[in-house]
């Protein structure tokens, strides 16, 4: 079973739309402060907006015991 490690989206998240917004896109703003609200689900459809792969931020939730 795999789940998203959204605590990594988010900050990946955040790291898109600061860079934008300090670019001069003052729209940038007002979506950095939705991602620091956004519930999982909502950061999942905003990150697929933006074209990020959300297979990347998958992680298999029996990984340790291969390790």
């Amino acid at each position: 079973m795999a789940r998203i490690d959204i605590d990594r989206l988010r900050e990946d998240l955040e790291d898109y739309f600061g860079t934008a917004m300090f670019n001069g896109n003052p729209q940038a703003m007002m979506e950095l402060e939705e991602v620091k609200r956004a519930s999982e689900q909502e950061l999942i459809s905003l990150a697929r907006r933006c074209g990020f792969n959300i297979n990347d931020y998958t992680e298999r939730e029996d990984e340790e015991y291969y390790r």
